[in-house]
């Protein structure tokens, strides 16, 4: 997730115990999204489509913190 952002990344998960966990659940969600789409773990459209847009809104989060974090450096 953001691989241009990884020095602030890597910071943010360090100091930032809120963005850590966010990253985690992303992270999470990645996984079973993938598994659901390789067939490996049975799920309907729906379920899926909903892993995805809460895939999607802890992405933007975390994006606003990093650029909430390079503003605060700047």
């Amino acid at each position: 997730m953001l691989h241009e952002y990884r020095a602030e990344i890597h910071t943010l998960k360090q100091d930032n115990a809120h963005f850590a966990n966010i990253f985690a659940q992303h992270n999470d969600l990645d996984q079973q999204i993938e598994h659901a789409e390789r067939g490996d773990t049975p799920m309907t459209d729906v379920s899926l489509e909903n892993l995805k847009k809460e895939k999607l809104i802890l992405k933007d989060e975390a994006f606003k913190m990093i650029m909430d974090f390079k503003k605060s450096q700047a």
